[in-house]
Formats: C-alpha cells, sequence, structure tokens
C-alpha cells in the first residue's frame, strides 16, 4: 500500500465512495457507539464477582465467566473502550511523529536532512513490533507505556512515506516558487507539503490502525501492557489462556473482537485508496501533440504577425544598455564536473531573449541560476551576474527578488499547489511582499487574471487548480508573475506541456506581457519554430556552452554558421504549403483537413 499512496501525494483525485468504505465505516461507528455504551450498560457485569466462576455458555453468560464469576461477553464489550483510546492514542503519536520527521527534514539544511534520512532507513529496518517490546521493556509494563512503545515503532514508517512524498513535492514548480518568494520553512512544510500529503497518510493511517491494534494486544499478552484492574483485548486473552483447554469459550469473545476492530481498520483503509482512486490519478499525464512550425507559427502570430524589435542585432549589448548580465556563468556538481560552461549574455529592458537547445544542453540550468534556484547538490560561478543594481552571486533577500525575478515554469500541471485554491495561492505574494489586504490582494489578482484574458475572475480563484485547463493554469501562472511586476521574466519551456492551439494562445500573451510591462524576458524552448515567431535574439546552447547567436530574423531564414543551429534547422519539421498538390483533389482535401 505504501507504494499507491506515496504515488498519490500532490495528485487532485476524485473521491468515491465504494463498499470496503462504507462496511468499514459501518463497522467503526458502531464500534464507537459500543465503546461509549458499554461501560454504562455492561460495567457491573463485567467488574462484579459472583459466585458463579467457569461457568459454560449459558443464556445468562452466553460467553460464560471468568474465573472470578464475570460476565466475559460483557468484558469483552467493554474492553472496546479502552482499546480503542490506547489505539487511537498510538496511531496519532506515530502519525505526528513521522509527518514530523519524514516533511522536517526536507525543510532542514542538506547535512540533517542525510543524515536523517540514512537514520530513518536504519529504523525502518527492524519490525515494528519488536521496536515496540524494546521500548516497552525499558518503559515497564503499563498502559501509557504501550501507548509509547506502539506509537514510537510505528514512526520510522511514517517518517518514511512523508520524506518520499516531501521529497516528490520539494520538485514541483509550486513549492520552488514559495522558496523564491522567501515562503518560511515552517509555512513551507505546513502549507505547501502537508496539504498534499493528506490524502496517502490518511490511507496509512487506515492501515496502520489495524497493525497497532495487533501489536497493542500483543503487548498485553506478553505481559507488558494494560495491568489489572485494566483490562483490554491482550489482556483478557491471557486471562483465558489457563482454561483455554477445558473452556476455549472465554477467549473467543476478545479474538472476535481483535478481528472485527481490526478488520474495520483494513476496510477503511483499502476502501480510501480505492476511493482516492490511486492508481488511475491522471493529473500531471501530458499530452504531447505533433506539430510543424508553419502552423505553430501561423497560430502564435494570429491575424497580425509578430515582428522582431527594430534595432536587436546578435552583438552583445553595451554594459550601460543591459538589465541582465551574465558573463563567464558556471555551474558545477559536487565533483566538480562542469554542466554549464561559461555562458556569457545580456538582455535589455523589454528584450525577449531566447535560449534553445536539446535536452540536456544547460539551458534550464542557465536561467534557474539566474533566479537562484538551483538544486543545493550544484553551484553556481561567474565573474558578473547582475539583474538591474543587484548583483545575484550573492544572497538577495525574499523581497527584492520577488520583484526581480518572476518564473513561468513549463508543466502547468506542477505550476500551483493542489491543495490550495487559486485565489490564495496568486495573493500570497502580493500580501506578504507589497503589504496588500486580504481584498486588495483579491481584487488585483481578479484584474491580473482578466488581463491575460481568463473569463471569469472572480469564479476561477474560488476553484482548486485542477479544476481549470492547462491554458488556463498556464494563463494564471503568467497573471502571478507580472501581478508583482518583475525587472525579468523566465519562462522555462512554458508551453511543452500544452497542445498546439493553447500554445498559441500562451505565446500570445507573453507577447502582450512583454509589450505591455516592458520586462525583459528569457525565454527558454526546444522549438525553433516558437522562438523565432517570439524572441529578438537567440543563444543556441549544447554541451553547456553558447555555441551561436542569432537574430529572430536570422533563425527563420536559416541563416546559421554553426553546424548545430544548422542540425537543429534540418530536424525542424516543415510542411510545404503545397506538398501534396499531385494528390488527386479529394485525397488531397483529405489530407489537408
Amino acid at each position: 500500500m505504501t507504494d499507491d499512496t506515496t504515488a498519490l501525494a500532490g495528485r487532485p483525485t476524485k473521491f468515491r465512495w465504494n463498499f470496503s468504505l462504507v462496511a468499514g465505516l459501518a463497522m467503526a461507528v458502531a464500534l464507537v457507539m459500543l465503546a461509549v455504551a458499554a461501560p454504562f450498560v455492561l460495567g457491573d457485569r463485567a467488574s462484579t464477582l459472583t459466585d458463579g466462576a467457569n461457568l459454560p455458555a449459558s443464556a445468562d453468560h452466553p460467553l460464560g465467566t471468568d474465573g472470578l464469576g464475570r460476565d466475559m461477553l460483557a468484558r469483552s464489550l467493554v474492553a472496546v473502550r479502552l482499546t480503542l483510546i490506547m489505539t487511537v492514542a498510538a496511531c496519532a503519536l506515530s502519525v505526528a511523529g513521522g509527518v514530523i520527521i519524514g516533511a522536517g527534514l526536507w525543510a532542514a539544511p542538506r547535512r540533517i536532512r542525510e543524515a536523517g534520512l540514512r537514520l530513518v532507513e536504519i529504523a525502518v529496518s527492524y519490525p515494528s513490533l519488536l521496536i515496540a517490546l524494546i521500548v516497552a521493556a525499558v518503559l515497564g509494563p503499563g498502559t501509557t507505556s504501550a501507548v509509547m512503545a506502539i506509537g514510537v515503532a510505528g514512526i520510522p514508517a511514517f517518517a518514511r512515506l512523508s520524506a518520499n512524498m516531501a521529497a516528490s513535492l520539494t520538485q514541483r514548480d509550486f513549492v520552488s516558487t514559495a522558496q523564491l518568494l522567501g515562503v518560511s520553512r515552517a509555512r513551507l512544510v505546513r502549507a505547501h507539503l502537508l496539504p498534499n500529503m493528506a490524502e496517502p497518510l490518511l490511507v496509512m493511517t487506515a492501515a496502520q490502525f489495524a497493525i497497532a491494534l495487533m501489536e497493542m494486544s500483543g503487548l498485553s499478552f506478553v505481559g507488558l501492557g494494560v495491568q489489572s484492574p485494566d483490562y483490554d483485548f491482550g489482556r483478557l486473552l491471557v486471562d483465558g489462556l489457563g482454561a483455554i483447554y477445558t473452556r476455549p469459550i472465554q477467549v473467543v469473545g476478545p479474538a472476535v473482537m481483535i478481528i472485527l476492530t481490526g478488520l474495520a481498520g483494513m476496510l477503511i483503509g483499502d476502501g480510501l485508496a480505492a476511493a482516492f482512486n490511486v492508481r488511475s490519478a491522471r493529473f500531471g499525464r501530458r499530452k504531447r501533440s505533433r506539430r510543424s512550425a508553419d502552423a505553430l507559427r501561423a497560430g502564435i502570430a494570429g491575424p497580425a504577425a509578430l515582428t522582431p524589435v527594430a534595432g536587436h542585432g546578435p552583438s552583445l549589448p553595451r554594459d550601460g544598455e543591459l538589465l541582465v548580465d551574465v558573463r563567464d556563468l558556471v555551474v558545477r556538481r559536487e565533483d566538480g564536473h562542469e554542466l554549464v560552461k561559461g555562458v556569457s549574455f545580456g538582455i535589455r529592458p523589454g528584450e525577449i531573449l531566447g535560449v534553445v537547445g536539446e535536452s540536456g544542453s544547460g539551458k534550464s540550468l542557465t536561467a534557474m541560476s539566474l533566479s537562484r534556484l538551483l538544486p543545493e547538490s550544484l553551484r553556481a560561478d561567474a565573474t558578473t551576474m547582475r539583474i538591474g543594481e543587484h548583483d545575484v552571486r550573492r544572497p538577495v533577500d525574499a523581497r527584492t527578488m520577488a520583484g526581480l525575478v518572476g518564473n513561468v515554469y513549463q508543466d502547468p500541471g506542477t505550476t500551483f499547489n493542489p491543495a490550495l485554491r487559486l485565489g490564495a495561492q496568486l495573493s500570497e505574494v502580493l500580501r506578504r511582499h507589497r503589504g496588500l489586504s486580504r481584498r486588495e490582494a483579491r481584487a488585483k489578482v481578479v484584474q491580473a487574471l482578466q488581463t491575460v484574458h481568463i473569463s471569469e475572475a472572480e469564479r476561477r480563484i474560488r476553484q482548486h487548480p485542477h479544476e481549470l485547463s492547462g491554458g488556463m493554469r498556464q494563463r494564471a501562472m503568467i497573471a502571478s508573475t507580472v501581478m508583482v511586476e518583475p525587472q525579468l521574466i523566465i519562462a522555462d519551456e512554458p508551453t511543452t506541456a500544452l497542445d498546439v492551439t493553447v500554445q498559441a494562445e500562451v505565446l500570445r500573451e507573453f507577447k502582450r506581457v512583454n509589450e505591455r510591462t516592458g520586462a525583459a524576458m528569457l525565454f527558454v524552448s526546444h522549438d525553433l519554430g516558437v522562438v523565432g515567431e517570439l524572441c529578438d535574439r537567440v543563444l543556441v546552447m549544447t554541451d553547456g556552452r553558447v555555441v551561436e547567436e542569432l537574430t529572430a530574423a536570422q533563425l527563420r531564414s536559416g541563416s546559421a554558421e554553426h553546424p548545430y543551429t544548422r542540425k537543429l534547422l534540418a530536424a525542424t519539421p516543415v510542411l510545404p504549403a503545397r506538398e501534396n498538390a499531385h494528390l488527386p483533389t479529394g485525397e488531397e482535401e483529405r489530407v489537408d483537413a
């Protein structure tokens, strides 16, 4: 179940009721009602000593009596309360401790995280019951020590699950955005990690309940759990152990109650897993369509073709004209291996600089170096790396960074936190770094969404991200970026996960934003057709180096000198206007259609 529940983290799913869940919840409700009522109704029969010791089953005593004349059916039913309280408390301790450790490790500095993950792996390698026995033996017999033992024994499993889910979530773009905005580590865990871990943790908790019940009964059975005069299911089993061969009816009650209570937990766990539809969650699937450069060019340009800004030649602008100035950028791994090797470029205010190249050429690493969002295992060095008047080689406070750089990411499915409504996420930066009230931020968010042509903006901000189409999510991301009026917009392959029609709409929005705000833009893509229509200048990268710089007009005309650039152009599909002219009329119309 762990693998399935881990896959669910951060994914919006459709809740579906099913027989297992309904049956499990019905059994759980019945057990809770029994735990509340049984001590009041049957308390005297369960605790009063009588002369009828060791009686067999009868109408008055359906499960007989124990050695002190107490009714075994009544004792089995009354024991439900203490058993449930202990099991729920142990589960709560396991969940709380595991989640705090697992999620907290990913918010901690890297060295602490690595050491903590290794310790969690070591702890998981030991059976939880063995850990529980050791802890209970150290603490001594008793109700509290049994709860502590079972709770502590369950922490490693939840810590590993939480750490695995947190590892996946920290790679999502909405977490990167939160880090860029300077969200504290505590809020990052509370608002961005935990809500997206709730569903799989709930499934795991239901399963853990059944495990904790068995282990709790086991501790009581071996004398390390509940002590007389208190009793739970395990204590009742050990009390009837001496007569199991002569009067086995005495152990039927607690044995059946253990089975029914554990079955309720397992049914709820399996039902929740099916209800959340783990295996068929479709959020994040990418639909890629084959497209031609000619068709895409027509879609981007729309009624009026986009033209490059006049005067932007291939030579690097003079220092005084640059908004962004990067010189000799090198990105290294910890082992010293260079992934980006001496990249230099500049961007004027209002200019769109495109970066193209194959996957692994260093495009995204170059862009992420500017926004200080490189993974912890990488280090960026440069002789100059400046945005406006700020040297981003050194730490820049979050408020300033939020006004310098805005990021638009590749996959609209991971751009937003799926557990929060759109309005709360879009207004966060305005309230945190611009000091706006909730109402003022909300009004500005609605205005920004309307600016990027999102219909019914008032209703959209009350929706979750998965209720919007991919194109709407990408437009919303553009809106969130331009709301804070950054000096530089970094768009890292922002249309890759979209179909060709939506791509054209989103790219038109980029052009409108650029013309309206005058912000510089770094547009990373592997699509030469898109870059040729949208950008003013283009850098061609391969193997971590810039091998050629072209104007958009040169790229469109195929006027490239470097062999790598010519290969990229040759690999770009082009559909001639009358390529099927030799076909008969009917067949030609079918192909054109």
